[in-house]
């Protein structure tokens, strides 16, 4: 008896829906409500572990010849997340309840590259074109975890070189801000598709 009670009650709770689980957001509503942040909730931390997992997924963005020229550098002790807060120009005010920040750069020589020599007149304007690329996997990967973000281009390079250590050959492209709106942002306005869209 006591074991037909253990498994209908077994039954009965995988008959109920899943409601404590998070909805996972579809594609669609990741690219709608992905907003560059610059208010983050202070009281809202992300772990090593959860940036790994961000960054996992992308280690799947596409580059030229499958060079993976971009690399990271994640501030995310206390103290090094002050430091970098110091080198972002005027975003310092809008980052202060961010709790990672994410140096993004690219190697340079390698995308854009064949047998050492530029395949095109955009050279080493290519490895710039992937670091975008891995970018944009992981602002669009961050906000399918449940994560905001910020890419800042206002950033000192040298002082951010010294910093990390980042080595000579490789370029300081932006610094990334992870972490949680502290509010609901306003939808911008986008420009009409036919004027960034042309159809023949």
């Amino acid at each position: 008896m006591k074991k037909f009670i253990i498994l209908a009650l077994f039954a009965a709770m995988m008959a109920q829906p899943a409601c404590s689980q998070v909805k996972t957001p579809s594609f669609d509503e990741v690219l709608t409500t992905r907003r560059s942040i610059r208010n983050y909730d202070a009281t809202k931390k992300i772990s090593e572990q959860e940036v790994r997992r961000l960054m996992e997924a992308v280690q799947e963005a596409p580059s030229w010849a499958n060079q993976q020229p971009t690399k990271y550098y994640v501030a995310i002790s206390p103290e090094k997340v002050a430091a970098v807060q110091d080198l972002v120009g005027g975003n310092k005010q809008r980052i202060l309840g961010a709790p990672v920040l994410i140096v993004s750069t690219y190697e340079r020589g390698k995308s854009g590259f064949f047998q050492g020599n530029p395949a095109n007149e955009v050279g080493d304007g290519w490895g710039a074109y992937d670091n975008g690329l891995s970018n944009c996997y992981l602002v669009l990967k961050a906000r399918a975890m449940g994560f905001d973000t910020l890419i800042m281009g206002m950033r000192d390079a040298d002082k951010l070189r010294q910093l990390f250590s980042i080595p000579s050959e490789e370029t300081v492209m932006a610094v990334i801000a992870l972490g949680y709106r502290a509010a609901q942002p306003v939808q911008p306005r986008h420009r009409q598709l036919d004027d960034m869209v042309k159809f023949y």
